[in-house]
């Protein structure tokens, strides 16, 4: 296991081990169904505390590939889908949470060249004999990988958590947006390694300047869910579920959960 490449299965295990766990796994035959094709790129966009970063480590265990993750899967909704052993830990998966590089970055404009810097040393870690030993950029990187794989399940799956952050946190840094930009424009248009790629984040996808470098993604807002409504967040059946669970007065919670809303 890796950290970027393939990091393995355990926070999506600690996950499935809470108290409060609600099978969200409906979402992974959503994404199995748009690997390999045009509309690979999904973006979900919600405020914090929906199930975000959860339901991006959920896609990473399940389709990272050199572990088992068999045992975590088979009892949930996904298990039943036709696909779920298709795809089942047999591609590889770069992770990548942009809030976390972005910490260790220093400079904002400096945070695609330090993704690119740390990723591409795990990925040479592993791939190392189909990479030119002075590589130094990660999308062509990938590209000899790509090229030089006979398998069915070349190819790269991408996790993208907090995609956005910088447009938060250096909201007024156009010189570090664009060059995240170009970074991100760089790893995804006309790539045909990637599999499928999955962003979530907090603000919507919109054109930044000049740059369109998301143009290929489908967004699923709060505004228009589409059919990730259900996957975001807890919907009134799952509460109810977990209210007679837990010995919880149903109306008394939604009360709460108002006044908290309303708090907030």
């Amino acid at each position: 296991m890796g950290i970027y490449l393939n990091p393995g299965n355990d926070a999506f295990r600690m996950a499935l081990n809470d108290d409060i766990y609600v099978d969200k796994s409906g979402l992974i035959e959503f994404v199995n169904d748009r690997i390999g094709k045009r509309n690979r790129f999904i973006c979900v966009s919600r405020p914090r505390r929906f199930g975000k970063s959860m339901a991006a480590e959920m896609l990473a265990a399940y389709y990272g590939r050199n572990y088992a993750s068999d045992d975590l899967f088979r009892n949930l909704a996904i298990s039943k889908s036709n696909s779920y052993r298709e795809h089942l830990n047999r591609h590889d998966v770069i992770v990548i949470n942009t809030q976390k590089f972005l910490r260790k970055a220093g400079d904002p404009k400096n945070l695609g060249v330090y993704i690119e810097t740390k990723v591409l040393a795990e990925v040479k870690k592993v791939y190392g004999d189909r990479i030119d030993v002075d590589e130094t950029s990660l999308p062509d990187a990938l590209d000899m990988i790509y090229a030089t794989d006979e398998s069915p399940d070349k190819g790269f799956v991408f996790i993208i958590d907090e995609w956005d952050c910088i447009f938060r946190v250096a909201r007024d840094n156009t010189e570090a947006q664009k060059n995240y930009l170009d970074f991100l424009r760089d790893l995804f248009k006309d790539r045909v390694y990637v599999k499928v790629a999955y962003m979530t984040g907090i603000l919507p996808i919109k054109k930044y300047g000049n740059h369109s470098a998301l143009n290929d993604f489908d967004e699923f807002s709060m505004t228009m869910p589409g059919m990730f409504a259900e996957y975001a967040g807890f919907t009134e059946e799952e509460v109810q579920d977990l209210c007679h669970r837990y010995h919880k007065d149903f109306e008394e919670v939604k009360k709460e959960l108002r006044q908290a809303d309303y708090c907030s």
